[in-house]
C-alpha cells in the first residue's frame, strides 16, 4: 500500500507538531517545578567558624521548599515552624521503608488526628545533617512534601531577610 507524498507530508507535519508540543510541555513543566521549589540544587557553605550554612529562596507562594534526604534517600521538605515534629505522608514513609511506631494524637487545622511516631536515623539539607530526629508518619497527609517541623529546625539558627532564609548549624 503506497502512500502519496502529500499523505506522507501531512504525517510528518503531525509528528513535528507533536514533537514541538512535547518540548514545550517539558520546558514549562521544568519552569513550574523551579517556581514551586527554587531550592532543588541546595548549596552549602562552611563559614570561617566552621558553621554549616544553607541559604534557601522563598517560592512564589511564599514558602521555603527544598530538596533534602532522609536516611540517604532523596525527599522534598516544606519548612514549617508551626509543626512540632517532622511530618511525613504515609506514602512517602512507605517509600522510605519507615515503620510505624506508637500512635500519637496531633492537633491540626482540621482537628485532632492520629499519627505514628518514628525516629529518623538521619535527616539532611545540604551539609546540614541531624541524627535521631523525632518525626511522625501521617496517614491523612497527601502529596510527597514532608513538613520539616521544629524537631529538626530547633537545632538550627534561622535568619530570614527578604526572600531568603539562611539555616545555620553550629557544631
Amino acid at each position: 500500500m503506497n502512500k502519496s507524498p502529500q499523505q506522507l507530508g501531512k504525517g510528518m507535519i503531525y509528528v513535528a507538531w507533536l514533537f514541538v508540543l512535547g518540548l514545550l510541555f517539558m520546558f514549562f513543566n521544568h519552569t513550574l517545578e523551579r517556581q514551586n521549589n527554587p531550592n532543588q540544587n541546595v548549596t552549602s557553605t562552611k563559614n570561617q567558624n566552621g558553621v554549616n550554612e544553607v541559604v534557601l529562596q522563598r517560592n512564589h507562594y511564599g514558602h521555603y521548599i527544598t530538596n533534602g534526604s532522609i536516611n540517604g534517600q532523596s525527599v522534598v521538605f516544606l519548612l514549617d515552624t508551626g509543626a512540632t515534629r517532622v511530618s511525613i505522608p504515609e506514602s512517602v514513609a512507605d517509600r522510605l521503608n519507615l515503620q510505624r511506631g506508637m500512635p500519637l494524637k496531633a492537633n491540626t487545622a482540621n482537628g485532632v488526628i492520629t499519627t505514628y511516631s518514628v525516629t529518623l536515623n538521619k535527616a539532611a539539607i545540604g551539609a546540614i545533617e541531624l541524627s535521631a530526629v523525632r518525626a511522625s508518619i501521617n496517614p491523612n497527609m497527601l502529596g510527597d512534601e514532608i513538613l520539616l517541623g521544629m524537631s529538626f529546625l530547633k537545632h538550627l539558627e534561622l535568619v530570614q531577610r527578604g526572600d531568603t532564609l539562611t539555616l545555620r548549624q553550629y557544631k
